[in-house]
């Protein structure tokens, strides 16, 4: 199936990509496009293209949706195994501080990068942000022009 965009003189038909191995290759830091190809030069931070199939990919907006997804899912665990615990023990505070706060930092450190590699590739297959082969358009006010 194919998708039709707008915005131009005529509707372009471009092939439909697959968002969950998109997605799934993006956790793996593997390039969206073939899924061989490194996504990330360090922890975090993208290459400028892939060095397999050549796709374009320091264009992406992953910005900062990775980390509020992180801290969503970090702190839905931690916060619940932390009264969970404080409901049942009798744990001193420094108890929990020496447990929570490692475990919160270390569980943060490790979700950031596949996060980010899967907000890339799902950008990546809905053609978002400079990955569908145009240009990217600023709509203005028609009052303004």
């Amino acid at each position: 199936m194919e998708q039709q965009v707008f915005g131009g003189e005529a509707p372009v038909a471009r092939p439909k990509r697959q968002v969950w191995e998109a997605i799934k290759c993006g956790i793996l830091g593997k390039c969206p496009r073939c899924g061989e190809g490194r996504l990330f030069q360090s922890f975090v931070k993208t290459v400028d293209e892939c060095e397999v199939c050549g796709e374009q990919i320091h264009h992406h907006r992953a910005d900062d949706l990775p980390a509020y997804l992180v801290v969503l899912v970090v702190g839905h665990i931690v916060v619940g195994a932390f009264m969970a615990i404080e409901a049942v023990s009798t744990m001193s505070m420094w108890s929990h501080l020496a447990i929570w706060v490692p475990l919160t930092i270390i569980s943060s450190l490790v979700l950031l990068r596949p996060c980010k590699g899967a907000v890339v590739g799902l950008q990546w297959a809905l053609y978002m942000h400079g990955f569908g082969d145009e240009e990217e358009r600023l709509e203005t006010h028609p009052e303004l022009q």
